[in-house]
């Protein structure tokens, strides 16, 4: 089986748009694209759905999900009301042009590591079960992404599956990404992504990373598959082996790609995805 290949706009937000991700993703072979919703904002501004809908149904190129829903727990009222707002805005979109999921990350904060689990879990879940609710009625699912950063209060793949679990709703499930995974404990619970159900793996980041010290290591130290430390065939493979049948997602945040060029970035990243698109199951 040979998976799709899906561009995250993370990887270019600074040097383009989402119209020229959109001409740059279907000039080089992507199949899916994660559009974000800042620069959605942005691309509204002068252009309406109607515009969206209509490149999406003369394209091959197709939405996959909306990134993302950042800070979703320990919210005061304000913060909620702001987040539910911007939450909406996408699921509305996200109906519109037929896009199934939406990114949602945990928060971060000075005093997260000072959260217990149990802290943790049960906001959690109060909080992907209330996302839920206004999701549904939309045809929206999200996927719960855990930041391997101990500055994140969920970091760990087998704590966001716990929590994913004690939702129980078909709507919410999982994201991996190969960093996030690296940067919890260096991939030393690689089998732990093969319990995962298929239908509960919605979306697939792949990355890689420079070489350096988990306590300095972070983001911006994203690069291309299979330039760095990461064992991005392997996080792939055990991927593969869940059943998964969605895109491989490039998203990354370096700085040195958003000076570049955006379609030399694109077209690299097509290039240096391609050998983990057809991995044996």
């Amino acid at each position: 089986m040979i998976l799709k290949l899906c561009f995250n706009e993370a990887t270019c937000k600074q040097n383009s748009s989402v119209e020229r991700d959109l001409e740059l993703c279907g000039k080089y072979g992507y199949d899916y694209i994660e559009l974000r919703l800042d620069m959605l904002k942005e691309y509204f501004k002068t252009h309406t759905i109607d515009d969206l809908k209509a490149f999406f149904s003369k394209s091959r190129l197709k939405p996959f999900a909306f990134n993302s829903i950042e800070d979703i727990n320990f919210n005061t009222p304000a913060q909620w009301e702001k987040l539910v707002e911007l939450f909406t805005f996408g699921c509305e979109v996200a109906q519109a042009i037929g896009n199934p999921y939406m990114i949602v990350v945990p928060t971060m904060g000075p005093d997260m590591d000072r959260k217990t689990e149990q802290e943790v879990f049960e906001d959690s879940v109060k909080v992907l079960n209330q996302l839920a609710d206004i999701a549904e009625p939309y045809g929206v699912c999200c996927s719960f992404e855990p930041i391997g950063d101990r500055r994140w209060c969920c970091n760990s793949l087998r704590q966001a599956w716990e929590i994913v679990q004690a939702v129980n709703r078909d709507s919410v499930g999982l994201t991996v990404d190969c960093i996030n995974f690296y940067m919890h404990d260096k991939c030393a619970d690689l089998e732990y992504i093969r319990k995962i159900p298929k239908e509960k793996l919605f979306v697939y980041h792949i990355n890689d990373c420079e070489d350096l010290p988990l306590r300095v290591l972070d983001h911006c130290h994203r690069i291309m598959p299979g330039k760095g430390c990461i064992p991005v065939a392997e996080i792939s493979k055990a991927v593969m082996d869940t059943g998964y049948g969605g895109p491989v997602c490039l998203e990354l945040f370096r700085p040195e790609y958003w000076n570049m060029d955006a379609e030399e970035v694109i077209k690299m990243g097509a290039a240096c995805c391609a050998p983990y698109l057809e991995l044996s199951r």
